[in-house]
């Protein structure tokens, strides 16, 4: 066997995505959290200023680290409109979808006029159009959940798009997430996501993860719009352009 064959075949081996298939583990997990609700860690962004994002540590406490990195099992939008401002608490929108195409009051979004650009003010829309992320580092068995600032949708389309054009759907590439300084039309500055494909993965680490899509399929299926709350804790938007206005520090 050719050297290069045999270093391919180690990393696979080595592989923390191919290694999922090496053990009964989802199995075991869904009986550890029988009687349980299961609940994915976040991923933030501290504040629209931040460098850095907000992970879960091991123990319990957040670390901060400067970039993201890990494969986008599934991702879909999230949708709130609240009828007063949004202030932060336990206060679900009164309107919220997980899909983006019917709302939680049976309304067609598409259609929505609180989803239309000038409704929330100049050209806001008054309903918040986000994207959640569940992002699976290598190594883990569990996604992480992130929350795309509004600011950040157009980087992650365009990302979106390089990679569909080209085949790849995002469950079959290990993505890295940085974030770099930009400025909206208001000349305010914000912390923007970057997104790069760094490999793709091959077809036993695609098998592998297999079994993860399809629960974190099964968990967006069964988010209700009263835990909408816990993804609206996000900078407020320029209402002339939709983008975060808290500054730089």
């Amino acid at each position: 066997m050719a050297k290069t064959e045999t270093m391919e075949n180690t990393a696979m081996v080595k592989s923390g995505y191919a290694a999922l298939a090496n053990n009964d583990l989802m199995a075991e997990l869904a009986e550890d959290l029988t009687g349980l609700t299961l609940r994915y860690d976040r991923v933030k962004i501290p504040s629209a200023a931040s460098p850095v994002f907000e992970v879960p540590g091991e123990n319990g406490e957040s670390e901060m680290v400067k970039e993201l990195r890990g494969v986008i099992v599934l991702q879909h939008p999230a949708n709130s409109y609240y009828k007063d401002a949004y202030v932060g608490g336990q206060n679900p929108p009164d309107c919220g979808s997980y899909d983006g195409v019917t709302g939680s009051t049976g309304q067609e979004c598409a259609t929505c006029p609180y989803n239309q650009f000038g409704s929330g003010g100049g050209q806001a829309k008054a309903c918040k159009n986000k994207r959640l992320l569940y992002i699976l580092p290598e190594g883990e068995l569990l996604p992480q959940l992130f929350a795309l600032p509004t600011g950040s949708l157009k980087p992650f389309t365009d990302y979106l798009k390089r990679n569909l054009s080209k085949g790849r759907r995002l469950s079959s590439v290990v993505t890295k997430i940085t974030l770099k300084k930009a400025t909206n039309a208001g000349g305010i500055g914000y912390s923007q996501c970057v997104f790069s494909c760094e490999r793709t993965l091959d077809p036993a680490e695609q098998a592998a993860i297999a079994p993860v899509i399809e629960q974190a399929k099964t968990y967006a299926s069964g988010l209700t719009v009263a835990q909408m709350q816990q993804y609206d804790d996000l900078p407020m938007a320029d209402p002339e352009t939709g983008e975060v206005i808290e500054a730089l520090t």
